[in-house]
């Protein structure tokens, strides 16, 4: 990987360490959210949340589009998919040949 590669992922662990940003993600799963629709959520600022969906979005887990006066924000699911495999694949290569394994193994049953 390279040096830009590792920088970028590292901004996407960075964002993944805190539990307030996991939530955020999680709430985005369904669709997206206004910014004020996020912060109501949390027992925490707005400028709190702000400074959260910065951190999201420096990271491309997330994106934001304007609407007048509103942004909404909505999850970037391949880019967190992807660093996780990418992580996973270079940490525990054996696990993505076992899951490779099982996923032949289940199509050769249905097929059969």
């Amino acid at each position: 990987m390279t040096e830009l590669g590792r920088a970028e992922e590292s901004s996407v662990f960075r964002a993944l360490a805190d539990p307030t940003r996991r939530q955020i993600l999680e709430d985005l799963r369904p669709g997206e959210l206004t910014a004020g629709q996020i912060a109501h959520r949390f027992p925490i600022s707005g400028p709190s949340i702000s400074r959260h969906l910065g951190v999201l979005k420096a990271a491309g887990l997330v994106r934001e589009r304007r609407d007048a006066n509103k942004i909404y924000y909505a999850l970037v699911e391949d880019r967190l998919a992807l660093c996780l495999g990418r992580f996973a694949s270079a940490v525990c290569p054996d696990q993505v040949v076992l899951r490779y394994r099982r996923k032949q193994a289940r199509r050769k049953e249905g097929s059969a």
